[in-house]
């Protein structure tokens, strides 16, 4: 899962629709707030107890697939610059969500483990460098670097991405070995990585709960964190860099629409559960 998103950042940043400073600029401070604001909303109403803020970062991410799949049944009544403005937002959140997972959430490190993992990073950046477009390659390197990341501390999801960045876009002949691999891993990650990950860590049991439990400080965080944390900081931010003059709006989008599409951020599923 995090070595296509990995890939699809990539792409995004390489010949997609982030591939000019101006196309990133909204997208990437509208994700920054959707983060900030949610963990603070958190952290205000879990203020004083010191287990329950740990999980500060918990309504920082929005859910890609959901979000994405709620605007694209909404069809033509969508502008297709809000479809990439989210698409956008929902990237960059989820690479922030990995750094802070990776930063906030490791326990122990290992420094010659980790020393093997920028070895192998800089090897598969130099393959890259050299032109070789042999996907084997590269994927054989990554799940070698999968196993050190995961001995040394940090979180292993980094390893995917890390991978996923160093596949070429292009090789000598022009085709695009980061597509051709991207569209050969989309039906697995969505029709098998992604449910079996929602069946080992989704299951709650609801045994011995009640409405009161609606109302206490965690449940109350992270709902607020989502569904008006998200709204808040992703349009907020967007809305201030706008005015401002420092970042264009969504084309043909009315503020209405730009306000609902900030509120789809608001939905948290895979990375919300790591």
């Amino acid at each position: 899962f995090f070595f296509l998103v990995g890939l699809e950042i990539k792409r995004e940043f390489v010949e997609g629709e982030l591939s000019s400073r101006s196309q990133v600029i909204l997208p990437a401070v509208a994700a920054l707030g959707g983060m900030v604001m949610p963990a603070l909303i958190y952290v205000a109403i879990n203020w004083g107890n010191e287990l329950a803020l740990q999980g500060w970062a918990i309504p920082a991410a929005t859910d890609i697939a959901f979000a994405v799949g709620i605007v694209t049944l909404l069809g033509s009544r969508v502008p297709a610059s809000l479809k990439v403005f989210l698409m956008a937002v929902a990237i960059m959140d989820d690479l922030g969500a990995i750094v802070v997972i990776a930063i906030f959430y490791t326990q122990q490190l290992s420094g010659l483990m980790l020393g093997l993992a920028l070895a192998l990073i800089v090897l598969l950046a130099l393959l890259n460098r050299m032109g070789v477009a042999r996907v084997d390659v590269y994927v054989a390197l990554g799940l070698v670097l999968w196993l050190v990341v995961l001995k040394s501390g940090i979180h292993a999801t980094l390893a995917g991405v890390a991978t996923a960045l160093c596949v070429p876009m292009r090789d000598k002949k022009g085709n695009s070995p980061l597509e051709a691999l991207e569209h050969g891993l989309h039906p697995w990650v969505a029709f098998v990585i992604l449910p079996m990950f929602a069946f080992a860590n989704a299951g709650v049991s609801l045994q011995g709960m009640s409405l009161a439990a609606l109302a206490d400080p965690i449940t109350l965080g992270i709902v607020c964190g989502l569904v008006l944390g998200k709204a808040l900081g992703v349009f907020g931010t967007a809305w201030v860099f706008i005015q401002l003059g420092w970042a264009k709006p969504p084309a043909q989008a009315s503020w209405g629409a730009l306000f609902g599409v900030c509120v789809l951020c608001g939905i948290g599923f895979t990375m919300s559960l790591f």
